[in-house]
């Protein structure tokens, strides 16, 4: 039950700092915008205090290590992935665009009854 209790409480600062966002409306941006980020802090600093909160927390700190195992693709490999990815969508939006206007050209022909 207190676990729900800091998620509710967590949620609650949230809405709380966004409520005086819009109460303080006539003051200065920069008092606002520290109220939202201060509000965040504090949800954060309740929410990570649940064991949903520990959790997810662990999760973070393994997705960042899983991120630092990947082998990321050298300068020419993005390169020539990157000029694939560009003529194969020229390319087929040339083949689009053919069966496009050979539709076109069709339904010209049997509705207009056009012949050559």
């Amino acid at each position: 039950m207190l676990e729900k209790l800091k998620l509710v409480a967590a949620v609650l600062i949230v809405v709380a700092g966004v409520t005086a966002f819009y109460v303080f409306g006539s003051s200065s941006a920069l008092l606002r915008v520290g109220i939202i980020i201060i509000s965040v802090i504090v949800a954060a600093g309740v929410g990570l205090t649940s064991n949903a909160g520990q959790s997810a927390w662990q999760f973070a700190v393994g997705a960042r290590s899983e991120v630092r195992k990947v082998v990321w693709p050298s300068r020419r490999e993005t390169i020539q992935s990157t000029m694939v990815v560009i003529v194969l969508v020229i390319l087929i939006g040339l083949y689009l665009w053919f069966l496009d206007v050979l539709s076109v050209w069709t339904v010209y022909d049997l509705v207009l009854g056009i012949e050559d």
